[in-house]
């Protein structure tokens, strides 16, 4: 009966089954109980169990099967001097450590980010997202984070990550350059410079950050109005044309307020202004072309060359009979010298000459 007793005051069964979500370390319940030599220690996929004796980390173990002796506790074994073995029951704390994914993490900008934009000018920013956070050194994380906390959940450093977070997302953004209007597009970008900026800082703490989402990057509510405006102008046409419209829609609103009839009068107004609420103007006349240049034309009889002439002279001389179809003739763009009746222009001036009037009747 007493060797029973005492059989149930050691445990030769170590292991844990996580039923939670947000778990991720668990001191193994002892109740003050000492650990059998030779006990089965069971470390599943996703898990790491790490010794701490007498306020120092001892061993850690990855997922498996183990049966606890020197063979496999190397640092207790020193800590112990057990350099021979042993066979009597010891006592040391037991951390089991989560190393899966914690996934749907939520971050965001408890205050706007103030920023340079190269359109706007100052102006500031809000941004939220998710992200997923897992265990990659236990030890570290244990020595760094935990302590001696039994039951240490995701809840207790959500807050530290996100302050990081923030911080490196308001560098990032502010010496990326990205236009406002552009970050929508380049958001995964974004996600993965910031990833690589916090990686060292959770590498201290033991941690790593497998993935990192920005949702949305928006504008304080003034700021989107504003913008909302400028937009409504850019659609306009321009500021001038946007006043009238926007004056229009307001005269009609109040017209509509005070009395039917106002209200119709404020619309037909307002379609008097044109699609856009601009005021036609009256339409300019447009000047008429100026006239062509008149062609100069040069003679070229006899090895020598005259003029220059325009076609009022050539006609002239036609006329007199010292101009013919058979005269050479040359203008700017014409290639060489060419008969005077073979140009379309100057054959004109060779047309026949209608024959004398009739003489007048007989008194």
């Amino acid at each position: 009966m007493v060797f029973s007793f005492l059989k149930g005051q050691f445990i030769d069964v170590i292991a844990w089954t996580d039923d939670t979500r947000d778990t991720m370390v668990w001191r193994f319940q002892r109740h003050g109980n000492a650990i059998m030599y030779g006990a089965k220690l069971t470390v599943r996929e996703g898990q790491a169990a790490v010794f701490v004796h007498e306020g120092q980390l001892a061993d850690v173990f990855s997922p498996g099967l183990y049966e606890l002796e020197t063979n496999n506790m190397p640092i207790l074994t020193a800590l112990q001097h057990w350099d021979h073995g042993f066979s009597s029951p010891f006592q040391s704390e037991i951390y089991f450590v989560n190393t899966t994914r914690f996934t749907g993490m939520k971050w965001g900008t408890m205050n706007p980010v103030m920023l340079r934009d190269p359109e706007f000018g100052p102006t500031r920013i809000r941004a939220f997202g998710t992200y997923a956070i897992r265990v990659k050194d236990p030890a570290r994380f244990m020595a760094e984070i935990v302590g001696t906390d039994g039951a240490f959940t995701t809840d207790e450093i959500t807050g530290q990550i996100r302050n990081i977070l923030v911080q490196k997302f308001s560098r990032v953004i502010a010496a990326s350059g990205i236009p406002v209007l552009d970050m929508a597009a380049n958001t995964a970008d974004l996600s993965r410079i910031i990833g690589e900026a916090i990686e060292p800082t959770l590498d201290d703490y033991g941690l790593s950050m497998p993935e990192l989402y920005i949702e949305n990057i928006s504008l304080p509510p003034a700021v989107e109005a504003a913008l909302d405006k400028r937009t409504s102008a850019g659609l306009a046409g321009d500021l001038s044309r946007y006043t009238q419209f926007s004056a229009a829609e307001a005269m009609t609103r109040a017209a509509a307020a005070d009395n039917p009839m106002g209200g119709a009068m404020g619309m037909v107004m307002g379609a008097q202004m044109g699609p856009w609420g601009a005021i036609p103007q009256p339409a300019q006349a447009v000047p008429p072309p100026p006239p062509p240049a008149d062609k100069v034309w040069h003679i070229a009889e006899n090895g020598q060359t005259t003029g220059p002439f325009g076609r009022a002279d050539l006609g002239r001389m036609a006329a007199t009979g010292g101009f013919g179809r058979s005269t050479l003739v040359w203008t700017p763009g014409l290639d060489g010298w060419q008969p005077a009746g073979e140009i379309a222009e100057l054959a004109q001036l060779f047309t026949v000459q209608p024959p004398p009037p009739p003489p007048p009747p007989a008194p």
